[in-house]
Order: structure tokens, then C-alpha cells, then sequence
């Protein structure tokens, strides 16, 4: 059975000095991209209407660029769930994210919708795979993981899709880092040193 890769990326709500203590973020801004047999199969973007805390910080409007208008004529919240739900059911479905906040927020967001958590079949951090085969120490940010194989990312930071588009890059390139790691050989004292060579001379 073939393998659906989905990677996600979602833009959250942020609080500010005006915001209540019981501030908790909001998906407001959705990106997907289907993969099947390693071919981009299907991508979604859209703005998802907060329900909560409709009205956006200046902060949150700064920092993602994006105006009240454009979160007010989303999506509603139940109508995200609603499509992802629609995409596992694909079947094998493996989520990737870069990162653990963008599965915890949605989490979150269905509890206090009381909608049940989109499952799929698996999910990927690659954020921490990425970590753990380079074995750095620290979080490495989403465009900068890509810088460092000499790329930029796709479109815009911080834009769901365009994001969701640069994980799936980074995805590739690891994934062909693995297979290379595996399928290369080790050395042998024959690929240093003519050893026919070596032999010649000490029978003369």
C-alpha cells in the first residue's frame, strides 16, 4: 500500500499587553501539501476565521504581515478539521510538521471546539529528525535548515503554505541524505593503497 505524506504548517494568533490572562492561540492561517509517489499530489491555503479571539494583536498583524480582513473571511475552524479529516482518510497517512507546536495547537483548538483531533496514520517532527541526523544541539529554524543545503525557502516565511512547501524540500533532501548513508560502502585498505602494487615491489 502506497504511503500519503501530508505536510502541514499552520500560522497562529498572538497575544500582546492588550491580550486576556486566558489568551490561547488560534490557527488562523492554513497550508497543506499531498504527496503521493513522491509527486505533489494536492495543496490547500486558507485563512481560518478565530473564534475566541476574533480580532488580531498589532503584534500578530506585524509579525505575519497579514490584515484582520484576510482572517475575518476564512475558514472556519470546523471546516479545517472537517478537510483534514477528508485528507486521512486517503489512508497511510503520514504527517509531517516541522516542529511538535503546529500538532499541539491543533490539538488544543479541537478541545476548546470540542471537535475530535484529525488522526492520521503517523506524524513526523522533522525538525527533531533533522536535529538528530546532524546531531546538533540546538532547534534548527525552518529556512535555515534549508540555507544550509545552499537553498532558500519556497515564497514567503511565515506564510502556512509556503512554509509547508519549504518542509516538504527539507523532507526530500534528508530522506536522500538516509538513503546515501545507507548505500555507501566502507573503505577499504584496497580503494587507499595499489595493493597489487604494494606486492610487486616486495617480491622484486
Amino acid at each position: 500500500m502506497s504511503r500519503n505524506y501530508v505536510f502541514i504548517d499552520f500560522e497562529f494568533s498572538m497575544n500582546d499587553h492588550t491580550s486576556t490572562k486566558d489568551f490561547f492561540q488560534e490557527i488562523i492561517e492554513v497550508g497543506t501539501v499531498v504527496v503521493q509517489n513522491n509527486t505533489i499530489y494536492d495543496t490547500y491555503s486558507s485563512f481560518v476565521k478565530p473564534a475566541f479571539f476574533p480580532v488580531l494583536t498589532k503584534r500578530c498583524k506585524t509579525f505575519l504581515s497579514i490584515e484582520q480582513e484576510q482572517v475575518s473571511n476564512g475558514v472556519e475552524f470546523h471546516e479545517l478539521v472537517e478537510m483534514l479529516h477528508l485528507i486521512y482518510s486517503l489512508g497511510n497517512t503520514i504527517v509531517v510538521t516541522w516542529g511538535n507546536m503546529d500538532m499541539y495547537v491543533l490539538r488544543k483548538n479541537c478541545e476548546k471546539h470540542n471537535l475530535s483531533f484529525p488522526k492520521a496514520t503517523s506524524f513526523i517532527d522533522l525538525a527533531r529528525d533533522y536535529k538528530q541526523f546532524f546531531g546538533d544541539q540546538n532547534h534548527t529554524g525552518l529556512w535555515r535548515a534549508l540555507e544550509a543545503y545552499g537553498e532558500n525557502g519556497k515564497g514567503k516565511h511565515h506564510r502556512a503554505l509556503d512554509d509547508a512547501l519549504t518542509t516538504y524540500e527539507i523532507f526530500k533532501k534528508i530522506e536522500n541524505d538516509k538513503k546515501y548513508m545507507k548505500n555507501k560502502t566502507k573503505t577499504t585498505l584496497g580503494d587507499l593503497f595499489n595493493t597489487e602494487e604494494i606486492k610487486r615491489k616486495f617480491a622484486t
